[in-house]
């Protein structure tokens, strides 16, 4: 029998309503054989500018034939419906323009797969998350998701200290080679979530891992954020090599005190010529 979780109030009735529309839909539709919510609504964390997410798992052979676009129109009209370049039916409402992100898969594989989600997907309250269950395979898969799981602080301290150096090196080249809007990218989508992630490390706050930006003036202490905020820059070439050099210098501290804590390498005589680089004009 399809299972039908008590209704759980978030800090956003339109969210609510929304979720609301899809478990009635979901229950409605006999190829629909489970669906599960994810982010910020599972995990108490939704506001009136959060999205709607979900998996919506389809019985054998109709994975590839379902309109999903279609079946969505239960929840809205859509202003916008399309598949993003992570292969999601990206989807805007038009009455409100709230986001929804779904995805669409084969039920055997798609439910099979949910539990080795552990340490990237957080469910704390699997009743709430599970909108639909036709067979009881996913709300068993969505149990074992109930408790976060931290990352190891040594491996992990030691693959962000080289994973900083290596791409600290590449942004010293590039601001060599005068590629200021390469550099400027590089700097705060990829250098920065990984000093964000060795901070988050080092000050036991690790609940927004994978996305370490989210939170992060709740989360961190007002020193911590001082030096992010040095770490960025406008497109000014000055300007930028400040916040790079300002970033290096974040790095290596950081690499310093992981490794007066657990013990992780430290490439001294690389970090030491990376600087010198940065020092450049």
């Amino acid at each position: 029998m399809p299972r039908t979780p008590a209704p759980r109030p978030s800090a956003s009735a339109a969210l609510d309503a929304r979720v609301a529309l899809l478990r009635r839909a979901a229950h409605a539709e006999p190829r629909l054989e489970g669906v599960l919510l994810y982010g910020s609504w599972t995990t108490g964390e939704a506001d009136a500018y959060s999205d709607i997410e979900a998996y919506l798992f389809l019985g054998e052979g109709h994975a590839e034939t379902f309109d999903g676009p279609g079946f969505l129109r239960a929840l809205g009209r859509p202003a916008l419906a399309h598949t993003n370049q992570f292969g999601i039916l990206a989807v805007v409402f038009e009455d409100d323009l709230m986001r929804g992100e779904f995805h669409f898969e084969e039920a055997g594989a798609g439910i099979a797969a949910v539990e080795g989600w552990q340490g990237m997907v957080h469910l704390p309250d699997p009743d709430a998350a599970v909108l639909l269950d036709r067979t009881g395979r996913l709300t068993e898969a969505a149990a074992r998701l109930t408790a976060p799981l931290a990352p190891e602080p040594v491996e992990s301290a030691a693959h962000l200290t080289g994973e900083l150096a290596n791409w600290t090196l590449m942004l010293a080249h590039l601001l060599t080679r005068r590629e200021d809007a390469r550099a400027h990218n590089l700097l705060h989508a990829m250098v920065a979530p990984l000093q964000l992630k060795l901070c988050r490390l080092l000050r036991g706050t690790t609940d927004h891992w994978l996305t370490p930006s989210r939170a992060a003036e709740r989360d961190l202490p007002a020193a911590d954020l001082a030096r992010y905020t040095a770490t960025t820059a406008p497109l000014e070439a000055a300007a930028l090599r400040a916040a790079a050099r300002a970033s290096w210098q974040w790095s290596r501290e950081l690499a310093a005190e992981a490794h007066g804590r657990w013990g992780t390498p430290v490439p001294e005589a690389l970090h030491a010529r990376i600087a010198g680089l940065l020092a450049r004009d």
